[in-house]
């Protein structure tokens, strides 16, 4: 498990969509193993390949209260989502900010395993959060293009006064 550097806004990477995953191999393993280990390192609760710099379609999480049971998901989609929730989040890729979003309250979620065996994960609360926003990563958007005009303003004038 190596640790590897979280790509921080405003890198252009961050707004590729990620490629569809088509080899289950040793390699693949290898990356979800140093995307956990990043996660914890960072810390946070979940965390998506690009966010390394790896454009695949590659998500990992963990939300249990304990924050031991990480879990992976290969090329995740949202097949349903139903109900809206207004929540603060975080983003690894934007340390030190955080703002409320809308999202879907719960969703159920489709993807592979490390094996390219399916998988489906029925989600609610933290966990539903959190799915739909690393599956956001792997489309290329961050929370920030969920914000309004005026939160974006916001945010912009945020970033320039953190960076100045």
């Amino acid at each position: 498990m190596t640790i590897r550097e979280i790509v921080e806004y405003p890198s252009p990477i961050l707004a590729q969509v990620s490629a569809t995953v088509e080899n289950f191999d040793k390699e693949l393993k290898e990356l979800v193993s140093d995307m956990i280990a990043t996660m914890y390192a960072a810390p946070g609760i979940g965390l998506a390949a690009i966010q390394i710099g790896i454009p695949k379609s590659v998500i990992v999480f963990d939300c249990s209260e304990e924050g031991n049971s990480p879990q992976s998901l290969i090329n995740p989609k949202i097949i349903k989502a139903e109900g809206e929730v207004n929540s603060e989040e975080g983003c690894l890729s934007i340390p030190g900010y955080r703002e409320t979003i809308k999202r879907s309250e719960r969703v159920l979620v489709s993807g592979f395993d490390l094996e390219g065996k399916p998988v489906e994960i029925s989600a609610d609360g933290l966990l539903s959060r959190c799915l739909q926003h690393e599956i956001d990563h792997t489309k290329g958007k961050l929370i920030i293009d969920r914000f309004s005009r005026i939160k974006k303003d916001m945010f912009i004038k945020w970033f320039q006064k953190k960076n100045t």
